[in-house]
């Protein structure tokens, strides 16, 4: 299927988050702006690429225990420039009717959306331009290709460290769970503060200097995400000791401390 489509503009005056994590993952669709910024980021913490690559990790660990445990429908938002394997390849590998609907609100991921769009012929994928703080048109979209009366796998990975509370982050998942069914789960990652203070408040600082608000959570503010979901074992964990036996180790992730948490919870 292909994605909604829209004119694609693209501002290369600030960084945008979506872009740096390319940058992180050595990939070619960022700018200037973009490397400036993670320059800075790396210069705080030289391991940040190697976060990024353990964060693209657990969803990829993530998504297998969910298709081994019969999801078959996946909404991702805050999906990011596409980088192989994508959520679908991985679902779709194991269940190959899984059903994808991607959502992200920076036209530069709109613009490659067609490398999310290649799944298998039994299944179906889409992408979605809309912003996660517009929940609306997120469910809106996505009821159109997702079943909500059958469970439904929402993914945030390393999104909501960039809405603050003040923001709405925890009515955001509130309201995005609401409308899906029994059996649907909540899968999130997200970097904290916990472990690297001095470098988490020096990071927040200077990417809200470029515009770019970044909103650390502790392990207790983020287990608050989960409020009335069953966690699923292993609990809250830095995200490569989250089932690592359903994925290869990411080089370089056990050489200091990853500062971030995944968990995936379950809805009665």
């Amino acid at each position: 299927m292909t994605g909604q489509q829209h004119p694609v503009e693209i501002d290369t005056s600030k960084p945008h988050t979506a872009r740096m994590y390319d940058w992180y993952l050595g990939g070619k669709d960022n700018y200037p702006v973009d490397e400036a910024m993670g320059r800075q980021m790396l210069a705080l913490d030289p391991r940040v690429p190697v976060m990024a690559r353990v964060n693209r990790s657990f969803m990829q660990r993530a998504t297998r225990w969910l298709a081994g445990q019969g999801v078959r429908q996946f909404l991702d938002i805050g999906t990011g420039i596409p980088t192989e394997p994508n959520l679908h390849q991985v679902a779709q590998e194991i269940a190959p009717d899984a059903r994808v609907v991607y959502c992200d609100n920076d036209p530069i991921v709109l613009a490659h959306a067609g490398a999310l769009l290649r799944g298998t012929d039994e299944g179906v994928t889409e992408y979605l331009q809309a912003d996660v703080r517009d929940p609306e048109s997120i469910l809106e979209g996505a009821r159109k290709i997702l079943d909500f009366d059958r469970p439904v796998a929402l993914s945030l990975i390393a999104l909501l460290h960039f809405i603050s509370d003040e923001d709405g982050a925890h009515e955001l998942v509130g309201r995005l769970l609401a409308e899906l069914s029994s059996g649907s789960y909540l899968v999130v990652s997200h970097a904290t503060p916990d472990f690297t203070p001095e470098e988490s408040k020096a990071a927040t600082e200077k990417l809200k200097a470029a515009g770019v608000t970044l909103a650390l959570r502790s392990r207790e503010e983020f287990t608050r995400l989960f409020a009335g979901l069953e966690l699923i074992d292993p609990g809250v964990q830095v995200p490569q000791l989250w089932h690592p036996e359903l994925g290869e180790p990411v080089p370089g992730q056990d050489d200091g401390v990853i500062p971030g948490y995944g968990a995936v919870g379950r809805k009665a």
